[in-house]
């Protein structure tokens, strides 16, 4: 009688995960487009966090909690994370507890209780990809969206999402002791010109008014693995081609704001979700690093019709850098 009574739970998981092998194994990469509504008034507010997972350790919980505070008072209408979301080696299958152990009862304030939009990094790559991406986790919490590249419209910001640690080069050929789940990517090439050529698509038939990219890997940094050559080379073209105005990720496990002397683009890294600390900053151009802090904590942006405005904290809430710019809006005669 027992075992009966999980027959439909059973047959339900089977499903799911016959669906995420058909989904793995499609190396086609087609942004799927979400709907993010603004506010009444047409503002947006939010916040980043990146590589966080490691069950409330490494400050974890503590960010978490101004995470809470700050998101109160910004009264805040969802989360982005930059990835690594579990540690050391990703999600072991759908029933892994790291799941509830690092987000469900980690992130508990009421404010964070709003949707999480969520790339891959490539510690989540160690462990069952399809896991991640699976809609079973957000029935387990439905505050749960990740994808492997996507859009998000959000009305007067258009945010995409790009699949960004296929790109790097060694961890296909010096991978070392690691092992990645590349189902879904192989042939690689043909799974990044995809990425590329629709996020070359989305970005110049965006009419939003901002254009935010986010990806888990750095494409300029002061940090301890600086800037990424592959997506420097590949996606950076793409980024200046579209006038995009932000660049924001993970990877580097510090909080930082870089300036681009060739272009508009701002890169902001929000990687301080749990460990950090890892000493040195290597940037030669002091005129390109606004900001850089070699610590925990997140980062909120503000985005109006006209105004656009970030703001990093510390693990204790503390505000260590903010920046804003502008843009004119142009009013038809009536």
């Amino acid at each position: 009688m027992a075992a009966s009574k999980y027959k439909p739970i059973n047959f339900i998981f089977s499903v799911i995960n016959l669906i995420i092998v058909i989904s793995v194994h499609s190396s086609k990469a087609e942004l799927r487009r979400l709907s993010q509504p603004a506010k009444p008034d047409g503002t947006l507010s939010f916040l980043v966090i990146g590589d966080w997972g490691r069950g409330g350790s490494y400050n974890q919980s503590h960010v978490a909690l101004q995470m809470g505070e700050i998101g109160e008072k910004l009264d805040i209408d969802f989360v982005i994370s930059t990835g690594d979301n579990f540690y050391d080696n990703g999600l072991l299958g759908l029933h892994d507890p790291a799941f509830q152990d690092s987000f469900t009862n980690i992130y508990t304030a009421p404010s964070l209780q709003r949707p999480w939009y969520t790339v891959l990094g490539n510690h989540d790559y160690r462990g069952d990809v399809g896991a991640q991406l699976s809609p079973m986790l957000k029935a387990l919490d439905n505050r749960w969206t990740c994808m492997r590249s996507f859009v998000v419209d959000a009305e007067i910001v258009d945010f995409l999402f790009v699949d960004t640690t296929p790109f790097v080069d060694k961890y296909f050929v010096q991978p070392t002791k690691h092992v990645y789940d590349w189902r879904g990517v192989l042939p690689r090439q043909r799974y990044l010109n995809n990425i590329l050529k629709e996020v070359d698509v989305a970005l110049r038939e965006s009419s939003a008014k901002w254009k935010i990219v986010i990806g888990h890997h750095t494409i300029r940094s002061a940090g301890h693995h600086g800037n990424t050559i592959e997506l420097e080379k590949q996606l950076l073209p793409i980024l200046h081609a579209n006038e995009v105005d932000l660049y924001v990720n993970g990877h580097d496990h510090c909080l930082e704001h870089i300036s681009s002397a060739d272009s508009k683009i701002q890169f902001m890294t929000s990687g301080g979700g749990s460990k950090a600390w890892k000493g040195g900053v290597d940037y030669l151009d002091p005129q390109e690093l606004k900001f850089y802090y070699d610590g925990q904590g997140f980062m909120s942006v503000y985005i109006s019709e006209t105004e656009l405005r970030v703001v990093f904290y510390d693990v204790s809430g503390n505000v260590l850098h903010h920046w804003k710019t502008y843009k004119e809006t142009l009013y038809s005669a009536s």
